[in-house]
């Protein structure tokens, strides 16, 4: 019998991440003996390839700023798992982690779920779990991010939530979602329900999938582009940026953070928040909206965690280009990069990108400890044109180490390439 949090988290951990899907019908099913939450408490669910979970913290940080409580699930973890549980900013505890778990553990070993040989997937537990854990603590607010997808992640059983949200969309996980923009935004778009608002970012193709979707469901919905966001620019370690709303009126903000790809993230947390005061769900009003997001923090997107030095978790071609172009922009007299990836990224081509912006004085590689990691020989290739300018590395720890031994006065060092880099970064330094 399972009764530690370790044990708990030892289980889960070993529950394949990447299982064969349950149907839908299944998870809803399994849901409403759960509870579904949406149904009582005012819910926000946003999927999307990059920025969902800045897009969370914005909303998040605004719904505080108000004196609401808001309930976040996110994913994925950098350092703990229980980072995908939070009440405001507040993870939750050892204790309530184990106690939920084991609910949800109770409850698959029913002779009902036995009978079906049903057992929910990594990310299905975790969520069933937040689920729980919400209708248990009843927050004023709901924010959930998807894991993979839309269509059929679990995320996507709640039956009634008040606003939906969609990201920009790239090329990611496509073993799982499709192989042109079209089909990943197809994926993206089911969570549109019918009469339910989404904000979403209009983007060359996958903005008319996500407008198609909602005219087909009868949803109403805001297209947000490039042009709705007015004079972005990065101002010492911050960005400022302005935006219109009908309902708000013209409003200027400031963010803590030097990653440009962030007024993107802000204006879709933006106009989300304006949609809800449309409805009557919550009006938070501009200058609290304004003093949220100047709170915005998001660990690992281009996060300063020792003096001019900076995490950012990008991953993918999209994500990359977005940091390449915040990089650019942060009047370094030079800089250093660690890089790291797991395999089933587009690695070849995402280094490329790094490689001809011409951004960085020299390169510092890893390989990723685990079966997903990138082999180190399959990065030696990516980075062979780079000559004297790269160095290679058996362990993240070192490569970081040598880094900023190697970081002079005026340079600046950078870690990107993956999440769990950052979350190897981030454990090194808490």
């Amino acid at each position: 019998m399972i009764k530690t949090f370790e044990e708990a988290e030892e289980y889960i951990l070993n529950i394949p991440r990447f299982a064969a899907k349950h149907s839908m019908e299944e998870t809803k099913e399994f849901l409403a003996e759960i509870g579904d939450v949406s149904e009582s408490i005012p819910t926000i669910h946003i999927a999307g390839t990059n920025g969902k979970g800045s897009v969370c913290a914005y909303l998040r940080d605004s719904f505080l700023e108000a004196g609401l409580t808001p309930g976040v699930f996110t994913s994925p973890h950098l350092v703990d798992i229980r980072e995908r549980f939070t009440l405001g900013r507040e993870m939750i505890s050892r204790e309530e982690f184990l106690e939920l778990f084991l609910l949800i553990y109770e409850r698959i070993n029913e002779e009902k779920w036995k009978k079906i040989d049903y057992h929910p997937s990594y990310f299905e537990y975790l969520f069933f779990m937040a689920a729980a854990w919400f209708r248990k603590k009843k927050p004023d607010v709901i924010i959930l991010e998807t894991g993979l997808g839309g269509r059929l992640d679990a995320t996507n059983s709640v039956s009634s939530p008040k606003l939906c949200i969609i990201t920009e969309i790239g090329f990611d996980h496509m073993e799982y979602l499709g192989n042109t923009i079209e089909e990943i935004a197809g994926e993206k778009a089911g969570i549109i329900k019918p009469g339910v608002p989404v904000v979403y970012m209009d983007k060359p193709l996958s903005g008319e999938v996500f407008k198609e979707r909602a005219i087909q469901v009868k949803a109403p919905y805001k297209a947000v582009s490039k042009e709705c966001i007015k004079d972005p620019v990065r101002k010492g370690k911050g960005i400022d940026f302005s935006l219109h709303s009908v309902y708000y009126g013209y409003a200027d903000f400031s963010v803590d953070t030097g990653a440009l790809y962030q007024a993107e993230n802000g204006a879709l947390a933006f106009y989300g928040l304006e949609t809800l005061a449309e409805n009557g769900v919550f009006d938070l009003g501009l200058d609290t909206i304004k003093r949220g997001f100047s709170k915005m923090h998001w660990p690992g997107r281009m996060e300063e965690v020792l003096s001019g030095i900076y995490l950012d978790g990008a991953h993918n071609e999209d994500g990359i280009g977005a940091f390449l172009e915040s990089v650019r922009a942060d009047g370094a007299r030079s800089r250093r990069l660690v890089y790291s990836a797991v395999s089933d990224k587009n690695i070849e081509k995402i280094v490329s990108m790094i490689l001809s912006s011409g951004l960085f004085k020299s390169f510092y590689v890893a390989s990723l400890k685990g079966e997903r990691g990138a082999d180190s020989e399959r990065l030696k290739a990516c980075f062979k044109e780079a000559g004297d300018a790269v160095s290679f590395y058996e362990d993240v720890s070192e490569a970081f180490k040598a880094m900023r031994t190697d970081l002079s006065e005026g340079e600046t060092g950078y870690v990107t390439g993956s999440l769990y880099l950052v979350g190897k970064i981030e454990g090194l330094l808490s």
